[in-house]
């Protein structure tokens, strides 16, 4: 089977409907300057493929997307919010390597 899980770029237009799901999300509130964040990019791809069906992963450039951040209250990046049901779950601030965030998810999915 090919991996085709990705995670999705989504915007203040579309990040209602994108964490309203039955599946749990995590969104990483990111900017392209951001060190930090580049970083975490291929972790958060290895996340999407590992917990594909289980969890859909999202990310929010806040630079392009004030809106979102605002309301959330996001002040640092990275920050990774998870969701369900619409509903912030946990969030999580700073670079985390790929075996901390994956016990992160474990323990949001048990």
């Amino acid at each position: 089977m090919p991996e085709t899980s990705e995670v999705k770029h989504i915007s203040d237009r579309d990040f209602v409907a994108e964490t309203a799901g039955a599946v749990p999300v995590l969104v990483d509130f990111w900017a392209p300057w951001c060190n930090p964040c580049r970083m975490l990019a291929p972790v958060l791809d290895s996340i999407a493929r590992r917990y594909e069906g289980k969890l859909k992963v999202c990310k929010l450039n806040t630079d392009e997307n004030p809106e979102t951040r605002t309301q959330l209250n996001v002040r640092g990046i990275p920050t990774l919010i998870f969701f369900r049901n619409g509903q912030e779950v946990q969030r999580l601030v700073g670079y985390l390597a790929e075996d901390k965030l994956a016990q992160a998810v474990d323990e949001l999915l048990a």
